[in-house]
């Protein structure tokens, strides 16, 4: 996957005069309060140089990782077609971004951001975007909820993790309260991550949340560690891209889980394939979580028919009807 034009030629242009010696060093330090997720009371992009090394590194993972749950919610939920849209922990606006490449109904976002260089590098980005009203707020996530605006799509990406646990039960609650259509949860594709969302996705159905995806039931997680959910999606790095991270491969896979709740009731029909298919002369295995609340792995060969057929073309994260195929 790669950023939408307008947005990688903003980002070129807010990077074309930061030396890559600071960029690189940026990075470095980013990265490794992402992967250790710091909770010190300090924002990840707490000046402008941190602000830019995120454009370099963390975005293209990061609106990547959004736009494909957002490919999935509205493949769930196809009559879903938000106006509004409140993004909590925007940063730079990068989820405003996969959005608004996903839905041309947006009319207004408000996004809530700490960071002052994070809101201004979000600004600037966000002059070349099609949606026509966006506000920007200075706000923390887990204070600053109560004069937020309800909308049709609220979203919080990457931010679980920054906040201490006991203060997510309350969060979760706050932002179901602010939905009036879907809200989208994403976190990085780790145990731990997976761990933050299930929380969420507990609190949720006890409030009343119908889970629209990944999962296709509401009964308990069926996996148990070391085992656990999580997806993956191919991202192309640019030239900088590769340059800040030291990096030679052309792209990344962005590991990260989701959780889509809406307010729509939905029966799902299809089971969710959890991990890369495992492929063979004439046969495919899928590890399928299904609606009755159980994972397993199914063997589909030839002499399965259109099952077979379908089976063979999914990717992991795809969905399969067992039921009408």
């Amino acid at each position: 996957m790669e950023l939408p034009a307008p947005l990688r030629q903003a980002v070129e242009q807010l990077l074309d005069n930061v030396p890559l010696a600071t960029l690189k060093q940026a990075s470095r330090t980013l990265s490794d309060r992402y992967r250790a997720e710091v909770r010190d009371g300090r924002l990840h992009m707490g000046d402008d140089v941190a602000a830019k090394a995120y454009l370099a590194t963390r975005l293209p993972a990061t609106y990547a990782a959004v736009r494909t749950s957002l490919e999935v919610l509205a493949h769930t939920l196809p009559d879903f077609a938000p106006r509004t849209m409140l993004d909590i922990g925007a940063g730079p606006g990068t989820v405003l971004w996969a959005a608004a490449d996903q839905w041309t109904s947006i009319e207004s976002a408000t996004l809530l951001e700490a960071s002052n260089a994070a809101r201004k590098v979000g600004q600037t980005l966000a002059a070349g975007i099609d949606v026509p009203q966006v506000h920007w707020q200075a706000g923390d996530v887990t204070i600053d909820l109560a004069e937020m605006p309800a909308a049709d799509l609220v979203t919080m990406a990457y931010v679980m993790d920054e906040i201490a646990p006991a203060s997510l039960p309350r969060l979760i609650e706050r932002l179901w309260q602010l939905t009036t259509g879907t809200l989208l949860v994403v976190e990085p594709g780790t145990p731990a991550g997976w761990q933050r969302i299930l929380h969420a996705r507990t609190r949720l159905i006890e409030i009343g949340a119908s889970v629209a995806a990944p999962c296709p039931h509401h009964a308990p997680c069926p996996l148990a560690a070391p085992d656990w959910c999580h997806f993956s999606r191919r991202v192309a790095r640019s030239r900088l891209h590769r340059l800040a991270k030291d990096a030679e491969v052309p792209w990344e896979d962005e590991k990260f889980i989701y959780l889509a709740a809406s307010r729509t009731p939905r029966i799902a029909q299809e089971a969710r394939v959890l991990a890369p298919p495992r492929t063979g002369s004439g046969k495919v295995a899928l590890k399928l979580c299904q609606p009755g609340g159980i994972v397993s792995e199914r063997l589909f060969t030839k002499r399965d028919g259109d099952i077979f057929k379908a089976a063979r073309r999914l990717d992991w994260g795809d969905t399969l009807d067992l039921e009408s195929v």
